[in-house]
């Protein structure tokens, strides 16, 4: 592994961490205030994607014909470092810019790519992501949201569910079935369809932490009769599940630069224990607390050497094969270990919800803790990377 930074990287991290510091007061504005969300931030978010284009770091990974930096891999990692430490505003069009924009720029036409592509860096198109359908969770290929070719549109109907953004979304990239009587995992098309289409309704779904935000923000979509042109469609006709394989290769990615993120919340979770009372003593006075922070301590540094290694491979140009798996099911696992850790650490006062004069983080703490839980799900369940780990790294039989 290589730890050394190039003079380079160095000014690139002098660089980003001088523009977040000139944009802090921008940045303190566009705070998530639980309890408040709505369209009024839906402004200051996509206000502050615009400030990132403009200055040049919307999209750092993008190649430069396509509006990017065309950082090296580095660089990405020390771009998410820097935003992470920084407590920048969460990136409210991320399935557009690392999902869908990645998927264009290989799959895509000529047209669209120019349709899309800049205006997504900008923050102009805002995306959400059409794939789960109820019954078609982790069995993808069971979807049943069917296209059916009318002249030069296609005419959709279906259901998808646990659509971050709809709410918001200005486009929305979705698998659709245009070939009923192929092999499931046949017969599914990828195609781009314009959220203000007629026909389309989408309904706000209200989470256990009792809100509907900006940042973790679901939703059902309905699709009665939907118009498309049949020019959307993303690669080829009926063989739209390579394209959604690319698009979720690049969900569950590498994981670069989110060590920063994990040793911010390991640090949140130690200051917690620190400072609150359980039973007659300090949280971290509990012999359990402690074995668990020394633990989280372990697991995120680990993490980070892990991400180092990824990052030394893909340099050198060799491809990353199940390492994505093996990283998504870590990370995830870990977060929700240590929002646990924090949440055992508060005791009752963790359940405060935002209003109330003691709660943590203004409230966010306990809805953070509760979403944890969706990392295991999103991008792949850890059920789905443990198979994939087993029969792909450990060459065990499929079940």
């Amino acid at each position: 592994m290589d730890f050394d930074v190039s003079p380079e990287d160095a000014a690139f991290r002098d660089e980003i961490r001088t523009w977040l510091e000139e944009h802090r007061e921008q940045m303190n504005e566009t705070r998530l205030v639980p309890g408040k969300e709505g369209a009024e931030q839906w402004v200051k978010f996509r206000e502050w994607e615009k400030t990132l284009y403009d200055g040049g770091w919307a999209g750092v990974a993008w190649p430069k014909e396509f509006g990017g930096r065309g950082a090296t891999l580095y660089q990405q990692a020390i771009f998410t470092e820097e935003y992470a430490k920084a407590r920048a505003p969460e990136r409210i069009n991320r399935l557009g810019l690392g999902l869908l924009a990645p998927t264009l720029m290989v799959y895509g036409t000529d047209e669209q790519k120019q349709a899309h592509l800049s205006r997504t860096l900008a923050g102009e198109e805002i995306w959400c992501q059409g794939f789960s359908e109820p019954g078609a969770g982790s069995d993808l290929a069971s979807l049943r949201t069917k296209a059916v070719l009318d002249g030069d549109e296609y005419v959709i109907n279906g259901q998808k569910v646990w659509t971050s953004f709809a709410m918001a979304a200005d486009w929305i990239f979705l698998l659709v079935r245009t070939d009923p009587d192929a092999p499931k995992h046949k017969g599914i098309t990828y195609i781009l369809v314009d959220m203000k289409t007629p026909g389309i309704e989408v309904r706000p779904i209200i989470q256990i932490s009792g809100r509907t935000s900006v940042a973790t923000g679901f939703c059902e979509t309905f699709f009665t009769d939907v118009r498309v042109p049949a020019s959307n469609v993303v690669g080829e006709v009926n063989d739209g599940w390579k394209v959604a394989m690319a698009t979720l290769s690049f969900e569950r990615g590498t994981g670069l630069g989110s060590p920063a993120a994990f040793n911010a919340l390991l640090d949140q979770v130690v200051d917690i224990t620190r400072r609150e009372t359980r039973y007659d003593g300090l949280a971290a006075d509990d012999p359990d607390v402690r074995r668990r922070v020394a633990q989280g301590f372990i697991e995120t540094r680990v993490f980070e050497l892990n991400t180092q290694r990824v990052l030394t491979k893909l340099s050198k140009g060799e491809a990353l094969g199940p390492e994505a798996s093996l990283s998504k099911l870590y990370w995830s696992e870990m977060e929700t270990r240590l929002f646990e850790l924090g949440n055992d650490a508060l005791g009752p006062r963790a359940e405060l919800a935002p209003g109330a004069d003691d709660a943590e983080h203004g409230g966010k703490w306990y809805g953070e803790y509760l979403y944890a839980r969706a990392s295991m799900i999103y991008a792949g369940t850890s059920e789905i990377q443990k198979n994939i780990i087993a029969q792909r790294v450990l060459g065990l039989p499929k079940e």
